[in-house]
């Protein structure tokens, strides 16, 4: 499994990725995000799935952009040309999957702005090629183990958060992800995306980075409920039998 976050606020995109990759019963450490980026034209990719399903369409979609980028003025042309790679790894690849067992699922988020879009934009791709824009209603996506993450993200993430906020609550999403899953780890890759910059800049992170970060909301959550008023709750259990414990007697002998 995996966690790839990508957010899009009113000033721009934010991408988070982890790097664990299983590989039966072991880990390895890979990276998730590929950048596409020269003059003005700014994306980045982030992918779930089959590593070998997802380094193969990566591979033939570095060669399409390298052969035929100057074409790509829009994000979506670019999206739609890594759209067909995954449609093609699936026809060479998903019959020999399916008979080992192992599905074709491979998911991806691309985010950016080229030349001629009018504003920054993020992306779902689906196994079977087929795409949606992320929009302001709900300005965020997650591939792969998006449970654990997600109730943090929509109480608190708006299309108007700045990118400072948003950076903070995609990181406590991945926290809370890796707090829950073993197939989410550290090192941690975020990539950042102002409007109208055409220039994106990228960061890893160790666990050791950010682990005063993750110690401080643990903490903050310990006290947060701590401090829940509690009158409905103190209500139920003063209304629960007494306990009936064993006493001993002055024979010695154990009485209720």
């Amino acid at each position: 499994m995996t966690f790839c976050l990508g957010m899009k606020v009113e000033d721009g995109l934010i991408g988070i990725a982890d790097t664990r990759v299983t590989t039966g019963m072991e880990f390895i450490t890979a990276r998730k995000v590929s950048i596409h980026q020269h003059g003005r034209h700014s994306m980045f990719l982030m992918t779930s799935g089959l590593r070998s399903v997802r380094d193969k369409a990566v591979t033939y979609f570095d060669e399409a952009i390298s052969e035929g980028d100057q074409t790509f003025d829009k994000l979506f042309k670019a999206v739609n040309v890594f759209a067909t790679q995954i449609r093609r790894v699936a026809q060479e690849d998903k019959d020999a999957l399916d008979r080992a067992g192992l599905h074709f699922n491979l998911h991806a988020l691309v985010g950016g702005q080229l030349e001629n879009d009018r504003e920054h934009k993020l992306y779902l791709i689906y196994p079977q090629g087929n795409w949606v824009e992320v929009s302001e209603g709900t300005p965020y996506c997650i591939i792969g183990e998006s449970g654990y993450g997600k109730p943090l993200l929509d109480r608190v993430l708006r299309y108007g958060s700045s990118m400072d906020l948003a950076m903070k609550v995609g990181f406590l999403a991945f926290d809370a992800t890796r707090t829950s899953s073993t197939s989410v780890e550290y090192p941690l890759d975020i990539v950042l995306y102002r409007h109208d910059t055409f220039d994106i800049i990228e960061q890893r992170f160790e666990k050791e980075d950010l682990a005063e970060i993750s110690s401080w909301w643990q903490s903050s959550i310990y006290a947060s409920v701590e401090k829940l008023p509690s009158k409905w709750a103190d209500r139920l259990i003063e209304s629960l039998p007494k306990d009936k414990r064993f006493v001993a007697n002055n024979s010695g002998t154990p009485s209720t």
